[in-house]
């Protein structure tokens, strides 16, 4: 039997948590999928209820180039500009 860690290779100095946003209203809300089918519903009803009951000005849907790899640079730095992040998964 093999036992993986699924801590951070290189241990978690230097990371922080973002600061709590006070709420959504008016808040840009970014979407990272990995791409997986079911994920495409789950997301448009997501951003609905965002939109409705949390009164989010904006949400910006991404889907990552390879569902298993962590996403791209180039996605991460665009994920800057948001107020905050979901990343999503499905089948």
């Amino acid at each position: 039997m093999q036992i993986l860690d699924p801590s951070h290779e290189e241990g978690a100095e230097g990371f922080a948590p973002a600061a709590r946003l006070t709420g959504l209203e008016g808040a840009t809300v970014g979407v990272i999928s990995n791409g997986k089918e079911g994920t495409r519903g789950f997301f448009a009803a997501f951003e609905k209820e965002l939109r409705q009951r949390y009164g989010v000005a904006q949400v910006v849907l991404r889907t990552k180039s390879n569902y298993s790899a962590p996403a791209d640079a180039a996605l991460m730095d665009e994920a800057k500009r948001w107020h905050a992040l979901v990343a999503g998964v499905g089948d």
